[in-house]
């Protein structure tokens, strides 16, 4: 593939799902630089090691640290949000569309206005620890093309997520947002069954109803990035151009 070549930088800012870090994205980060893209692998308060204090934050702080990175940024910005970082793109897209050139979802999606990622966590629960590899295949969370050495990097260097975050619902309220073009990496649900639930109005998906939306199939389990960083860098330097 032909590198990029532009006079303006097009930046890159890659947002972890739960229990990651920026680290989550290192097999991607020198592909999308070598093809003349500027990435930023984000992580988000609270995110920088399990010794931090995640009491009180709420999915409004980990926007608003993607918010402020991206307003201070030239050029371009393409949004890239892996799983649990599906609402913390959208909530950057709904605040400031005019500085989004397009979002890309990893194996996820933009949730509609006033849901949530629906995990039902202790009242007092401060903190969700990663749970166990069968339990989040048994959720449709499989770990398909992860080795065991690669389960147990993320299993070591995984940080709790805040429990205020897990249990925040989307606010979406700027129309403009829709305008931002999306593209959806398809691996955990096939890219045919995504299409449809749009075209009948699946309330899931009614954030992509009359969206310009591109569907990519990259087969495999929940964690592309881990999986296949390569194939995933190659989509979203697609999503870039």
């Amino acid at each position: 593939m032909t590198p990029l070549r532009s006079r303006d930088p097009v930046h890159v800012v890659l947002v972890p799902g739960y229990w990651l870090g920026g680290w989550a994205w290192d097999d991607v980060v020198p592909y999308l630089e070598e093809n003349g893209l500027v990435p930023h692998a984000v992580t988000l308060p609270g995110m920088g090691s399990r010794s931090e204090n995640r009491a009180g934050l709420t999915l409004d702080d980990h926007v608003r640290a993607v918010r402020e990175l991206v307003e201070g940024l030239d050029g371009r910005v393409v949004l890239v949000g892996h799983s649990g970082g599906a609402p913390v793109v959208s909530g950057v897209v709904d605040a400031v569309p005019e500085r989004i050139a397009r979002v890309v979802y990893v194996d996820a999606g933009p949730l509609p206005d006033g849901a949530s990622i629906g995990i039902d966590l202790p009242e007092d629960a401060v903190d969700h620890p990663l749970p166990s590899w069968e339990d989040l295949a048994a959720d449709d969370t499989p770990h398909d093309g992860m080795d065991d050495a690669m389960l147990a990097d993320v299993r070591q260097r995984s940080v709790p997520t805040p429990a205020g975050v897990v249990r925040s619902v989307a606010r979406l309220t700027n129309e403009s947002r829709k305008r931002v073009p999306v593209t959806l990496v398809c691996s955990t649900m096939p890219a045919g069954e995504i299409r449809d639930a749009i075209a009948q109005g699946a309330p899931w998906a009614s954030e992509l109803v009359g969206a310009d939306v591109t569907l990519v199939d990259l087969p495999t389990g929940h964690w592309p990035l881990f999986s296949r960083p390569f194939d995933l860098a190659e989509v979203i330097v697609a999503a870039a151009r």
